[in-house]
């Protein structure tokens, strides 16, 4: 271990690192969500415009402002769209594991057990 690693935490500084760490995978979890919710949107207008002939007049909604498109305009962007959302939660995903992992080492080095208040 690194000299700064060996420095001993004391109870209180434990204890605010714990929920510090706790409240960061609490937040990217609702993150996470969210962006679940948000690609399913996507994924069911991508769903119900795919079938559609590509002249048909759609419209969408960008920064509060509907516009008239095409759906051959439109499908694309949406895809395009779906995919970011889905990379950034993948991303997010990854984020949170790798944090979780750091999360239960640090409950090991310190002897940390929940007590479940039910």
């Amino acid at each position: 271990m690194s000299s700064s690693k060996t420095k001993k935490l004391t109870d209180q500084e434990i204890t605010a690192q714990f929920n510090n760490m706790k409240t960061e995978l609490q937040s990217i979890a609702q993150k996470i969500g969210e962006l679940e919710s948000e690609a399913d949107e996507h994924k069911a207008v991508i769903d119900t415009l795919s079938p559609l002939n590509g002249d048909r007049k759609c419209f969408r909604l960008v920064n509060g402002v509907l516009l008239e498109r095409t759906v051959k305009d439109v499908l694309p962007a949406l895809q395009t769209n779906h995919d970011g959302v889905k990379n950034i939660m993948n991303n997010l995903v990854r984020s949170y594991k790798t944090k979780e992992e750091e999360f239960v080492a640090f409950q090991k080095e310190h002897n940390i057990k929940v007590i479940s208040r039910s």
